[in-house]
This record gives structure tokens, C-alpha cells and sequence, in this order.
């Protein structure tokens, strides 16, 4: 029964669901606009100061391309030497090559400042200064007459300089000033949408050089209605900032400027800055913000009529399923139904969630069965770490055990001699080494477990790396009094992988073999194959040990697993070798197999990893190199030598082998 001021499912669908969305989506629309004005404005700002820096470089590249062209102009020899009609016909000429931004050129009399030649008439385009020195272009600007001041102003509010630049004829005397006056920014109607923005040239000491209003040109910015905002932005360009800011040039019309400072070109104001703005108006910074306000709004009550039409015409077909399925859930429990819940919708959903309901039952049959299962397993990892513990507890008591009473004998003076002293510290020695080696595989199989076991791949030389660690265990056959076999060993071997995990794996299977191994050999091979057209290097270890039984092989790449309890006790060990190895294995790319025949038929133990073509390990001639200075090292470290006639090598308990052309024998310090 349903309680008192509870809402059925169709009228929070047509009334809740709409008080909701409606504020949402006017809430959104607001923020949208918000944020598309915020986008608008972070663009135009960050276009406006890119303008303001390419607009100051381009202004420079000008200044010095028509100084360049001046400074070649003043030396040639028509200006040198040439009568007046000369001189006009080669200044005709020049105007003609120089850029498009050069509206004057004049040859001067630099004495009592006569034009000699002019391509403008005889209008003065401005006055010389004297004296010019040596090859020195002499800058200046030309601003626009004052009101009130006979002249013509330049409608197009533009940045124009006069450039001069001293003649001298062949004696080296001044002959003439040569005098250039060009358009360097000029104003230009703005499109609308664009953000180059028109052009603000302000000298250091606030002079106005070039504005979009024709009227503030050759004002200061003093007299400005924003005079604090240019003056902080005139002191920041003069520091290096470059940036943009919010200007009011004309009253209600709010601007937008980037800002930037390039050096001054102006002769005596050498050691100044010019600072170039790029200006457009806040409205053309936002053109685009009423067509997205309008689509914004369409899109609301779009959403809103969309989503009242939706509501009133699927709360039938959502509240009816949802009913029966309810129905369904309520009876379930408290009659054990065995039919399955309603799968008639229309709706795929809701036939979907009926199935779910089905499955559900299975599912809680399964899971029973799976957690008995789960029970069971961790019930036997539990005594398979049980075993393993009290088998590493004996590992460590053991060698923890001789350590002490090792000690003891020494420091209660117990030894007769120096040697008997020396030989307890021995045992004690190696009594910790092999804790070490059991902690060591405590603490990989712990970083193994989470995860965090890692190799270091690098290219490296198998064959080398194989021959240090028989020469390693070498001691070890000798001591057991076993025979080792390396056949056809592969000299040079390159791989990728960790060299140091690489050696730890090799010491353990052939330490195994030797372990597990009371008579017989040991044969190590090495040989390549291709798998899956990929060449492999497998190299391979074979004892004529206890072996293990064909239904107990593949435990023993688990953690903590021991199959033989009789031989790990007779033997020692922890059961984590084989884990350890297989996991570095599988890191570094590789692979590791056991293969036995059963009981007291031996083991083999293979690594597998890809091969490396030799060429990229090995060059021709630095492997060529190498080969004799490792033979001339061969030769100068061996007592005796002697060639191997048979392709095989073979390491005896009374001797030492190694992997190069030649067997030889050693001394062990």
C-alpha cells in the first residue's frame, strides 16, 4: 500500500522531471553564454598580442630593408658624381624598385638644404639633420600638422618616417643627403570578425605616431581620456611584458588592445622603444556572441517542449513494465516462484532487466558452488603456505643456527689455530650467503605477488653472460664430483633483456641440476630455431638427477609448491626458484619449460627467448676486432692451452671449461 505523499513513477516523469530540467537548462544556457563570451574574449586578446608582435616585426623588417636600399643607393656612382639631370633620372628610376611603402625620395644640398632631385616635386619632406655621420641612416619621424597649422593631414592616420643618409663623391667630402620618407603602418578599414586590429604606434616619451582617430596623431597620451591605463601599458612594454588590456579611446566604446614593444628605429631616441598596439573594438571582439545566444535559445525551448511531449508519451510504457517487474521482485522470496519473470514488453530494457532477474537466481545457485569451491582452494593455499612456511622456517633456522654457534666458537676462543678460526668463519660465510639467497627469493616472489617485479631491458650477449655462470658453478660440479657437457655452444648469442635477472635465472636451473643431480652430468646446449618465423635462442640444461613425475611438472612453477616433501628435505630449497625464474622470464619476452621422463630419469630445463640478428650486435669489423683482442686476453690470462678436436666440450670434476675456441685452465683467485 502506498504511504501517504508518495508520487506514482508517470507524474515525477511529466511534473519533477521538468521542474528540474527547465532551471537546468537556463542555469546551462547562462553559463554557456558565459563561457563563450569568456572563450571570445581569451581569443581575441591572445590574437590582438600576437598582431601587436607580428605588426612590430613587420614594421622593423620595413625600417631595414629601406635602410638597406638606402644605404646602397648613396654610394653609387651616379649620386657620387652624376650633374642634376642624372641625379633625377636615377632617383625616378630607384622609386621604381623600392618597396610600394616609399612615398618620397630627395637628393639635398645638406650646405642650405636645396632639393637637387625629387621624385615629389618640390615639397620639403622634412628637415635635415645635421651632421650625418659616416654611414649612419638618420631617422626621424613625420607627424601631421597641428590643427590650426597650415598643411595637409594624412587621412589614413599612418606611421611615417623620414630615413636620410649622407652622399659622399670620390674625394670622401659630403656631396649630398640622401632622404627617403616611407609608410610604415597604414590604416586600413577593419573587417568585421577580424582580429588583427588596427594599428597604435606610441613613442617612449607618450607621443602618439599612429592612432585609428586622426585626431589624436602627434598627441601625447597624457591628453588621452585613458591616459593611466596607456601609461601602465607603455611601462610594461618597456620591461618586456607583452600582453593586452581594456581601452576607452572614445567615450561608451570599450576597446580591446594587445600590446608589445619593439626597439626604436628614431635616431636620437636610439636607446628607446616604440610600443605597438593592436586595437579592435569589445563589439567585433564578440560579433559572434549574439548568434550563439539566439542558437542557445532556440535550443532551450526546443529541449523543454521536446522533453514535456516525451514525458507525457513514454509514462505509460515506463511505468507499466516497472509495475509488473515490481510485482515479480516482492513475490520471489516469499513463494519460491520457478517461473520466470514477464519478458512481453515493448520495451528491450525492460525485457532485459526481466532476463537479469532470471539470471540472478542461477547466478546465486552458481556462486554457492563457487565460494564451496573458493573455500576448498583457499583452504589448501592455506596448507600449501603452511608447508612452506615451516619448510623456510627450517631454511632459515639452519643456516641462522651455524651462523651462532660459528660465531661462538670464535669469539670464545674455542679454535686452536688461525686456520680452525678461519674455517668456522668460512662456514659461517656461507651459511649466510645462503640465508641471503632465501631472502632474496622471499623478497622477488613477494614483488612478483604485487606486481612490482621489473626488469631493465637492454641488448646484451647471451653467450658471454651463459659462460660466466657456468664458470661460476664449475666449483660446484667439482665438489660433487659430477661431469658437465657444453655442446656446440653459440659463441655470441645477442638478446634483449635484463642481464642481471637474466644470470639469476641461468644460476638457478643450473644450480638446480646440480642440487638435484648425485651422479651422472650435466649437459648445457644452445641452439637457434625459428617458431612462428621468429628466430629463438633455446638453451637448455639436462641432469641425471632424481627428475620429477609427469603429473607433478607443472607445480613447479607455482609459488611455495614443493612436489616431493622426502627430497626437499634431503635436498633443502624453498620451492621459489622455479617461479621466480618463470615470472623474469615472461618479463623480459621469454619463455621456461621442464620436460621430465619420471622418477630418477633426469630433468631438462629450457629457456627460450627471441634472437637478435648479430649484425645489429655485432658489426663485421668491431666484431672481427673483438674476437682478437678477446684471443690475445685468452692468451695472456691462461697457464695452458690446448685445441679441442671434437665440437663438444666436456667439464670433469678435476677440471674447468670455457665457452672460447679453446679450453683452458685457470687459477681460482
Amino acid at each position: 500500500m502506498a504511504k501517504y505523499r508518495q508520487s506514482s513513477f508517470r507524474r515525477i516523469l511529466v511534473t519533477r522531471i521538468l521542474l528540474l530540467f527547465v532551471p537546468v537548462l537556463l542555469v546551462g544556457e547562462i553559463l554557456a553564454l558565459n563561457k563563450a563570451r569568456s572563450s571570445l574574449l581569451e581569443t581575441a586578446r591572445a590574437n590582438l598580442t600576437e598582431s601587436a608582435i607580428l605588426k612590430g616585426e613587420k614594421i622593423l623588417d620595413a625600417i631595414a630593408m629601406v635602410k638597406t636600399n638606402l644605404l646602397y643607393a648613396s654610394k653609387t656612382q651616379v649620386l657620387q658624381t652624376g650633374l642634376p639631370p642624372q641625379l633625377q633620372d636615377f632617383l625616378t628610376q630607384l622609386a621604381g624598385q623600392l618597396p610600394k611603402q616609399v612615398e618620397c625620395i630627395q637628393l639635398k644640398n645638406p650646405q642650405n638644404g636645396d632639393i637637387v632631385a625629387s621624385t615629389c616635386g618640390n615639397q620639403v619632406i622634412g628637415k635635415l639633420k645635421l651632421p650625418l655621420m659616416g654611414d649612419e641612416v638618420e631617422v626621424q619621424t613625420v607627424l601631421p600638422p597641428k590643427a590650426g597649422i597650415t598643411g595637409k593631414r594624412d587621412g589614413q592616420n599612418q606611421l611615417r618616417l623620414l630615413l636620410s643618409a649622407p652622399v659622399y663623391d670620390n674625394a670622401g667630402q659630403l656631396r649630398y643627403a640622401l632622404s627617403v620618407q616611407s609608410v610604415f603602418s597604414r590604416a586600413m578599414q577593419e573587417k568585421p570578425g577580424s582580429l588583427k586590429g588596427a594599428t597604435v604606434v606610441i613613442a617612449e616619451d607618450g607621443t602618439i605616431l599612429a592612432h585609428p582617430y586622426e585626431d589624436r596623431v602627434g598627441s601625447n597620451i597624457r591628453q588621452q581620456t585613458d591616459a593611466s591605463q596607456l601609461q601602465t601599458i607603455l611601462t610594461s612594454a618597456m620591461f618586456g611584458r607583452q600582453d593586452s588590456v581594456y581601452l576607452h579611446f572614445k567615450e561608451g566604446k570599450e576597446l580591446i588592445a594587445g600590446y608589445s614593444a619593439i626597439p626604436s628605429p628614431i635616431t636620437k631616441e636610439r636607446q628607446q622603444k616604440l610600443i605597438i598596439l593592436a586595437v579592435t573594438s569589445l563589439d567585433n571582439a564578440l560579433l559572434g556572441l549574439e548568434e550563439i545566444k539566439l542558437i542557445l535559445i532556440v535550443l532551450t525551448v526546443g529541449l523543454i517542449g521536446a522533453s514535456l511531449l516525451t514525458s507525457l508519451y513514454l509514462a505509460p510504457y515506463l511505468a507499466r513494465p516497472i509495475e509488473k517487474l515490481r510485482d515479480y521482485a516482492l513475490n520471489l522470496h516469499l513463494t519460491q516462484l520457478t517461473e520466470p519473470a514477464p519478458h512481453d514488453f515493448q520495451i528491450r530494457e525492460f525485457n532485459q532487466l526481466a532476463q537479469a532477474l532470471d539470471q540472478m537466481v542461477e547466478r546465486l545457485k552458481a556462486w554457492a558452488e563457487e565460494l564451496e569451491i573458493a573455500w576448498k582452494d583457499a583452504k589448501s593455499a592455506n596448507q600449501t603456505k603452511s608447508h612452506f612456511v615451516a619448510t623456510t622456517s627450517h631454511e632459515l633456522r639452519n643456516p641462522l643456527n651455524a651462523i651462532i654457534n660459528c660465531i661462538r666458537v670464535v669469539r670464545e676462543e674455542l679454535c686452536d689455530t688461525r686456520e680452525e678460526e678461519m674455517e668456522f668463519l668460512t662456514r659461517a660465510e656461507e651459511a649466510a650467503i645462503h640465508l641471503l639467497g632465501i631472502i632474496n627469493d622471499l623478497l622477488d616472489i613477494s614483488k612478483m605477488e604485487a606486481g612490482k617485479l621489473s626488469v631493465a631491458i637492454e641488448l646484451i650477449d647471451l653467450g658471454k653472460l651463459l659462460k660466466d655462470v657456468i664458470n661460476l658453478q664449475s666449483v660446484n660440479v667439482q665438489q660433487k664430483g659430477l661431469q658437465l657437457v657444453c655442446e656446440q655452444l653459440i659463441e655470441q648469442i645477442p638478446v634483449n633483456a635484463d642481464a642481471g635477472k637474466l644470470k639469476q635465472v641461468l644460476i638457478n636451473i643450473i644450480g638446480n641440476a646440480i642440487k638435484f643431480t648425485e651422479e651422472g652430468s650435466i649437459t648445457i646446449t644452445t641452439k637457434i630455431e625459428s617458431i612462428d618465423d621468429k628466430s629463438v635462442i633455446i638453451v637448455s640444461v639436462k641432469d641425471t638427477g632424481v627428475g620429477v613425475d609427469s603429473a607433478q611438472q607443472d607445480k613447479l612453477f607455482r609459488p611455495f609448491v614443493m612436489v616431493d616433501a622426502q627430497n626437499t628435505r634431503k635436498f633443502g630449497g624453498t620451492g621459489l626458484g622455479l617461479a621466480i625464474s618463470r615470472n623474469l622470464m615472461e618479463l623480459m619476452g621469454g619463455t621456461i619449460t621442464l620436460e621430465s621422463a619420471g622418477i630418477n630419469q633426469g630433468t631438462t630445463v629450457s629457456i627460450i627467448l627471441p634472437l637478435i640478428e648479430t649484425s645489429l650486435l655485432f658489426p663485421p669489423e668491431e666484431s672481427q676486432e673483438g674476437e682478437e683482442k678477446e684471443k690475445r686476453t685468452q692468451n695472456k690470462n691462461s697457464f695452458n692451452t690446448f685445441p679441442v678436436s671434437s665440437p663438444s666440450r666436456v667439464i670433469s670434476s678435476s677440471s674447468s671449461a670455457s665457452l672460447n675456441p679453446r679450453v683452458f685452465f685457470s687459477s681460482d683467485d
